[in-house]
């Protein structure tokens, strides 16, 4: 829904919104991606555009003052460069297969995965594209879930 791709009819002022936000959130990460002079801005960027080649849907968005998110049906995952590395932390990491051994971080928890790459690290694009579809499909199924329990109590 954007110059390319308008908006279906039937899908008014909420979906502008939504379109403005996903296009406000895109050029923050571009502009945060553009500030980071460094390895760490080309890793942001790579994570971003296999983010988007996993999930055509994904929405974009800019949380907690500076956070770039994905989401479909509910954020899946933020990325964030921090000093030395780049962050990528899946929220329901814990419940996704990881065959490839890609998580690294945050192995204790409950809940969150993360993957942290340092300078000179190299990414497995095939298993982090199927980590993302994972990640999706479980955000789309507790979305589901959620929707089906409402209303009853």
């Amino acid at each position: 829904m954007t110059d390319d791709h308008p908006a279906p009819p039937g899908h008014g002022a909420r979906a502008s919104q939504q379109d403005h936000r996903a296009a406000s959130a895109s050029r923050q990460i571009d502009a945060l991606i553009a500030r980071l002079d460094d390895w760490r801005g080309a890793q942001l960027a790579e994570v971003r555009a296999l983010i988007r080649a996993a999930d055509p849907q994904v929405e974009k968005q800019w949380k907690w003052m500076g956070t770039p998110t994905f989401a479909h049906d509910g954020i899946y995952a933020i990325a964030n460069p921090h000093k030395g590395k780049v962050k990528i932390t899946f929220g329901h990491g814990a419940e996704l297969p990881d065959p490839y051994g890609l998580f690294n971080a945050g192995l204790g928890g409950k809940k969150w995965r993360a993957i942290d790459l340092f300078e000179g690290d190299r990414l497995n694009k095939t298993a982090f594209k199927q980590l993302v579809r994972a990640a999706v499909k479980e955000t789309v199924a507790r979305a589901k879930a959620k929707e089906g329990t409402k209303g009853k109590a």
